[in-house]
């Protein structure tokens, strides 16, 4: 079997609006490797985006799913409710932020988890609006798209966004968009087109995703803190992509001083089976009535199972840690490049949430084109890797935090060798 052959047949049965980054079609993975149809070994820098903190088919996320799978496999919670449901959101409401008390309910995708937030602060709130960021990405349904800070592709075509949402600039410093512009937009907002006491939520990525890597300054999530305490708005923070480790912490808003009402988590919560959850305060949780909240899928039983065991993962092997001993290491190797790339403008991220943003030489101004070649050039030596950004100028780097150090080792070689590569061919 070769890779043309099923992409040709991709071609012929699968709707061209899902998008793929490569034509490299999976047979067997483990960890942090992949090996395709034609027998070609691949190193992962993507993880699923940000789904595989634990790796590829991680032995105790396998031996959990294969146990529950010998008992049953779905029943539906809100049916025949299940115990495991129960202690998974017991363990989630202890270590998600915050010193009060908690409940969570459990979906299937992340943007299942954003729809069941807002729907939970408006029912908490009795208020409608909802505020979110530009570059913000916080799901493909009609309440996520419209959150989502950025057109293309998630909007294009689809007609009328939801109403009562309103969008904010993300501080980008390098970009020339500050803290104290953000707020005096947001204060703008409150004074021309929404008054604050119809705010039901504001909704942030501690880490923006799609969006670019961007950490959020510590003085903006202050800030979004005071003013919802001042006219009642909750706080939602979005950790789809952020949590479970990958930032260093388990989940990003532990790296500030502010505490949200609402958290959003999926992706890496099941090590790849298909799961989300709200958690937030119990009184808030508690809003909605019975059948207000759930779905068929929802806790699946046997994703529920592998996120038991991605939390045992996580503390048996201090993957927190981990995280930050990979991302020091990564961000080490591309500081080295800084003096010889002039297309180099930025490395952030905490964590082993890191990326690398890139410019004209010598510029900030975005360079899409070169950032796109280092993808293609990583590929061609068997690492794969993702772009992001608003304007597609950013190379984040998501691979497992389990993964091997020789193959953490040859990852670093092969992305300095790409970057340096295509330096010298921007050159010529």
């Amino acid at each position: 079997m070769k890779n043309t052959e099923v992409a040709a047949r991709k071609n012929e049965a699968i709707s061209r609006g899902v998008g793929m980054t490569t034509q490299i079609y999976a047979a067997r993975a483990e960890n942090s490797e992949v090996w395709d149809v034609e027998g070609n070994r691949y190193i992962d820098f993507a993880g699923g985006i940000a789904v595989l903190n634990t790796g590829h088919r991680h032995p105790k996320v396998i031996d959990a799913v294969k146990k529950q799978l010998d008992a049953f496999t779905h029943t539906c919670h809100q049916v025949m409710p299940y115990e495991n449901y129960v202690a998974l959101a017991e363990r989630l409401n202890k270590l998600a932020p915050g010193d009060f008390a908690k409940k969570t309910i459990f979906a299937t995708t992340g943007a299942e988890a954003v729809e069941n937030a807002v729907k939970i602060a408006r029912c908490a709130t009795g208020r409608s609006a909802v505020i979110a960021f530009t570059g913000a990405f916080h799901g493909r349904t009609f309440m996520g798209m419209t959150l989502t800070g950025k057109v293309v592709p998630y909007k294009v075509g689809f007609g009328q966004m939801m109403g009562d949402v309103f969008h904010v600039p993300f501080p980008l410093e390098m970009h020339g968009i500050s803290v104290e512009e953000s707020m005096d937009v947001l204060d703008k907002l409150f004074k021309a087109d929404v008054d604050p006491k119809r705010v039901a939520a504001i909704i942030i990525e501690p880490v923006q995703g799609e969006g670019g890597f961007y950490p959020v300054p510590r003085a903006l999530m202050k800030g979004l803190r005071d003013v919802c305490d001042e006219h009642g708005i909750l706080l939602i923070a979005d950790e789809v992509q952020t949590g479970f480790a990958r930032t260093g912490k388990l989940f990003a808003m532990e790296h500030y001083d502010v505490v949200p009402d609402l958290v959003t988590m999926a992706k890496s919560l099941a090590g790849g089976f298909p799961l989300s959850a709200v958690t937030g305060r119990a009184e808030l949780m508690d809003a909605p009535g019975p059948g207000g909240l759930g779905g068929t899928y929802a806790g699946n039983p046997l994703a529920i199972a592998a996120a038991h065991a991605v939390l045992d993962v996580i503390e048996e092997e201090n993957l927190i840690d981990r995280a930050n001993q990979l991302g020091a290491r990564l961000k080490q190797r591309l500081e080295s490049l800084r003096a010889e790339v002039s297309q180099i403008s930025d490395i952030r991220g905490p964590g082993f949430m890191v990326a690398v943003e890139f410019g004209q030489p010598g510029a900030v101004k975005p360079n899409a084109d070169f950032t796109n070649a280092v993808r293609l050039k990583a590929l061609e030596k068997g690492l794969i890797l993702l772009t992001c950004g608003v304007y597609g100028n950013v190379v984040r780097f998501l691979a497992p935090i389990t993964i091997q150090d020789q193959v953490f080792n040859e990852a670093l070689d092969i992305i300095e060798a790409s970057i340096r590569e295509c330096a010298e061919e921007a050159k010529s």
